[in-house]
């Protein structure tokens, strides 16, 4: 914390104070944000119970929610592509003959 006393006394635009426990929260809510599984997210975290990862790690606000929405649209968009481009016949899963 000494470089940032040491920052804010000579800089006008101050450094907030940045804790370890404060970069937990940061990196909790951008694994969060990349779409990372809640239960790794709770193993990660080291936490027993999900609801502590999921009720005081969480910081998702109104952007969030929208990005999601968005993404499920254009999500539901390309599978519309997919069966429109495909004829409505099912995709051929095994892409390899055995001999």
């Amino acid at each position: 914390m000494h470089a940032r006393k040491r920052y804010n006394d000579i800089f006008r635009a101050q450094l907030p104070p940045i804790t370890p426990h404060v970069c937990r929260h940061t990196y909790f809510s951008n694994q969060a944000r990349a779409g990372m599984n809640p239960k790794t997210l709770q193993y990660l975290m080291g936490h027993s119970d999900i609801s502590i990862t999921m009720n005081v790690y969480t910081h998702l606000g109104l952007d969030d929610a929208k990005q999601e929405m968005i993404r499920l649209e254009e999500l539901n968009q390309a599978r519309k592509e997919i069966k429109k481009a495909s004829g409505n016949k099912p995709v051929k899963q095994n892409l390899f003959r055995v001999i």
